[in-house]
């Protein structure tokens, strides 16, 4: 009888957890062939941090950040629009970025260091630079550059904007300011 009750449990569970369960609006084998594909192209499009300063410079570039409204409003890139990445669709993306030509700036928490509010760190393989990167791809955005190096946040040359900054609990009030913060000074190196 013991026989029988295992032999039906595992039926019952290959069916539970069947591979072939359709859903034409979920396909991983396509994103896994996309992957390999993005892969090829990040590799050419990730930039120094004086690289993503220049090209956020052109007026016609978007700096996107995909991280959360809360790390966002804490503390973001200097001009960086934002919008989440569980919101991108179509239509949210065609809103902020009309032209699939425009280029796109992208960076994430994974970025900075030294700043765990706004940029907590993510186990590298779940960092957001490599799921944005892939997601613009798949809605056709192919002009995208990703910021590269992991910055310290009080030695960046990048400049940023949020609430931590006029509450005046950030590090750095400006490149060239000084402040106080959990007990330490901390110096613009400029």
């Amino acid at each position: 009888m013991k026989g029988v009750v295992v032999v039906a449990g595992l039926i019952l569970c290959s069916a539970i957890y069947a591979e072939d369960i359709p859903n034409r609006l979920i396909d991983y084998k396509a994103f896994e062939d996309q992957v390999a594909v993005v892969g090829k192209i990040r590799k050419q499009r990730r930039i120094t941090e004086k690289g993503f300063i220049q090209m956020a410079a052109k007026r016609s570039t978007v700096i996107l950040d995909a991280r959360s409204t809360e790390g966002f409003n804490l503390l973001h890139v200097k001009g960086a629009t934002h919008l989440g990445l569980p919101d991108f669709t179509a239509e949210e993306l065609a809103r902020i970025i009309p032209s699939k030509d425009t280029r796109i700036l992208i960076y994430c928490n994974n970025n900075f260091l030294n700043e765990p509010m706004a940029f907590a760190t993510k186990a590298a393989p779940a960092s957001l630079n490599l799921h944005t990167f892939n997601a613009l791809y798949s809605y056709g955005y192919r002009n995208v550059y990703e910021l590269g190096p992991l910055i310290d946040v009080s030695k960046a040359k990048i400049e940023f904007e949020g609430s931590l900054l006029t509450r005046g609990s950030w590090p750095m009030a400006s490149p060239a300011a000084a402040s106080v913060q959990r007990g330490l000074i901390l110096k613009s190196p400029r």
